[in-house]
């Protein structure tokens, strides 16, 4: 134990299916529903509903998510057709930052993975604390201008014609099965990458390395974060690897699991669609210190079962 490192390949195995295991069913459930979403919920929907108050409009793009769950990879795309179709930039933008996170998907894995440590606690403030800074984002948001926030293509809305899918029943399942698909295999990747670095650090990392990490929560909160942005998971199964770090606090990972799904390695680029250089360099500080002091200031304290 005075090493390091070391590993073993049967704890290594046997940690590594556990999360992949109790993980995997909510990844298969969030990529069904988002493509549900994204054949038979025609984006102009979303834009009819969404009232023309501008705070209405956040709180209730906020909360869209719990009705309209979308991964944090896929909803990106259905922003910029929003987003072309008129939708007001602070109502898309809470939508987007909120919807990875509030919907019932995300609840049942995260209640599922904390099981023993505090699992209630840890849903509720994840979901409230996710809906808390989306809703601050996006009214910063509406005081910007669209110009400096979207890319040129998106800063004019276009004039789309209100036209009905012509597509057979059989033809819209089909691009169920195949966005769904889509979706299964770029999530899985990232979480198999993302189990196997949480599973090694767990089992072949000597803990008292962390310690000192550990115990310092302003660090550990802002080091969970750190790992969440690189790791760059699928809000639908993160929660089983952020269970898996027993030596940090319950406010560190809160942090992982709220700052990732909202900003990681992945999402810096997928904004490239949508957003000026500027406004991600913006959003990733904006993020990075919302969080941050929400996790280190507030009671979190650490949940138990």
């Amino acid at each position: 134990m005075d090493h390091w490192f070391w590993f073993s390949a049967s704890d290594f195995a046997y940690g590594f299916l556990s999360v992949v295991l109790e993980g995997t069913p909510f990844i298969l459930v969030g990529v069904l529903l988002s493509g549900l979403v994204d054949v038979f919920l025609p984006p102009r929907v979303l834009a009819r509903v969404l009232p023309r108050n501008p705070v209405a409009g956040i709180l209730l793009g906020g909360l869209l998510g719990a009705v309209l769950p979308m991964c944090e990879c896929g909803i990106v795309v259905v922003i910029r057709r929003l987003l072309r179709k008129g939708l007001p930039l602070s109502n898309a933008v809470a939508y987007m930052l909120a919807a990875p996170i509030i919907n019932p998907v995300v609840a049942a894995s995260t209640y599922a993975a904390f099981r023993g440590q505090g699992a209630w606690e840890m849903t509720l403030w994840r979901m409230g604390l996710a809906f808390g800074i989306s809703v601050v984002v996006a009214s910063i948001v509406l005081f910007l201008r669209r110009g400096s926030v979207l890319r040129p293509d998106l800063q004019v809305p276009e004039e789309i014609a209100d036209t009905p899918e012509h597509r057979a029943p059989a033809e819209k399942w089909a691009a169920v099965v195949r966005s769904s698909v889509g979706d299964f295999l770029d999530v899985t990747v990232y979480f198999l990458l993302g189990a196997a670095v949480a599973t090694l650090f767990n089992t072949s990392v000597n803990q008292q390395l962390i310690l000192p990490l550990s115990e310092n929560n302003a660090l550990s909160v802002a080091g969970m974060m750190g790992l969440a942005a690189l790791l760059s998971l699928c809000s639908t199964s993160d929660a089983f690897v952020a269970a898996t770090f027993t030596a940090f606090s319950s406010a560190a990972k809160l942090a992982f699991l709220v700052f990732g799904p909202m900003m990681d390695l992945k999402l810096v680029f997928i904004y490239g669609l949508v957003f000026r250089k500027r406004f991600i360099a913006l959003l990733v500080v904006l993020l990075f210190v919302l969080v941050w002091l929400s996790c280190t200031q507030l009671p979190i304290g650490n949940f138990r079962g």
